[in-house]
């Protein structure tokens, strides 16, 4: 919901980027998919890289896909908080987006400490709200679009390949997460065929949504616009109403999302090091348990990380620079683990 702004900058030439990096999700899904039929374990990347080369390749995996969690987190409550100001701070101050971002880490956390079942109740409902704007503007915005804004193809000033490289980087985080239900394969049931399942569908089902909604919008909304825009679905619907009232429901359904997309990172955030701990390579504190059955040190350490490195990265900066820099920073890390899964 951020990205069509954080690819403002390289243009309508970043649908070629999303659609490149789209083959490389449906090749992760379907490595993982694999995998997890071949080494039903717990962990997903952390597992596989440590049955391939040993204990100290299973640990660089972990604390690097650790850091990609917990960064990622960082970067999704940013780009949470951009919507959430459609309704307050709406001249953006620090400080009270700050204390926005912190309800927005903090509450999923709260969440997830009372279990899985509620962690999982959460993540339907907002999932299946998520997923109304997606294909609202993937088959509605479609009829809107002006051909007069695909009109300058590149607006980076760099050459047609590093304009393609430059968005793909950003274009990774979206499909960060083809791994989670190879992660978190010991919480779900019948995994040998649901996590394949899960793995190949949901990303097949993202990638149609993502790149119809993604071409929608940038043909809604000229590259200029978006590049001011901290809401870029809530412009490009506010372009086919007119007025602002659809941009506001639009925004409300994105915020709604975005706690979902929080909710879940926030239980794989823990998982990784627990399956690490399990094994005797992360510190024991990641392995225990609380009444409820889930790893509370992994989540509230994981929250508190995030929580840090959120107000870091506000300091001297705002908005989708923010977002961009933990982009970054969470596909570099993930990176990695994918490499070595691969």
């Amino acid at each position: 919901f951020n990205l069509p702004a954080s690819l403002a900058a390289y243009g309508p030439i970043s649908l070629v980027a999303m659609a490149l990096t789209t083959i490389g999700a449906l090749a992760l899904a379907v490595m993982f998919s694999s995998l997890s039929r071949r080494l039903p374990a717990d962990g997903g990347p952390y597992a596989y890289a440590r049955a391939a080369f040993g204990n100290l390749a299973g640990f660089s995996n972990a604390w690097l896909y650790w850091i990609t969690a917990w960064s990622g987190n960082a970067a999704i409550v940013v780009g949470w908080v951009l919507y959430v100001e459609e309704f307050v701070n709406q001249d953006q101050n620090t400080l009270f987006s700050i204390v926005l971002a912190l309800i927005g880490l903090w509450l999923p956390a709260a969440i997830n400490l009372n279990g899985v079942k509620a962690m999982g109740t959460v993540q339907m409902w907002t999932s299946v709200l998520k997923f109304i704007p997606l294909v609202f503007m993937s088959t509605v915005g479609l009829f809107y679009i002006q051909s007069a804004n695909f009109g300058v193809w590149n607006t980076s000033g760099q050459s047609t390949m590093g304009a393609i490289g430059g968005a793909m980087a950003l274009c990774l985080f979206s499909y960060l997460g083809v791994e989670c239900a190879a992660v978190a394969a010991a919480k779900v049931r019948d995994p040998d065929k649901n996590v394949p399942r899960a793995t190949i569908y949901g990303t097949l089902g993202t990638a149609v949504v993502y790149l119809l909604s993604l071409t929608a919008v940038f043909g809604i909304v000229s590259a200029a616009t978006l590049s001011e825009s901290t809401a870029p679905f809530a412009t490009a619907v506010n372009e086919i109403f007119g007025g602002t009232w659809a941009g506001y429901v639009m925004s409300a359904l994105v915020v709604v999302s975005g706690f979902g997309a929080l909710n879940g990172w926030t239980m794989i955030c823990a998982e990784m090091p627990l399956a690490a701990a399990k094994d005797g390579l992360f510190p024991r504190a990641f392995g225990k348990l609380n009444r409820h059955g889930v790893p509370a040190f992994g989540i509230v350490s994981s929250t508190v990380l995030a929580s840090v490195f959120m107000i870091m990265s506000y300091a001297g900066s705002v908005g989708i620079t923010v977002f961009n820099t933990l982009v970054f920073m969470s596909g570099i890390t993930a990176a990695i683990p994918y490499a070595f899964s691969a």
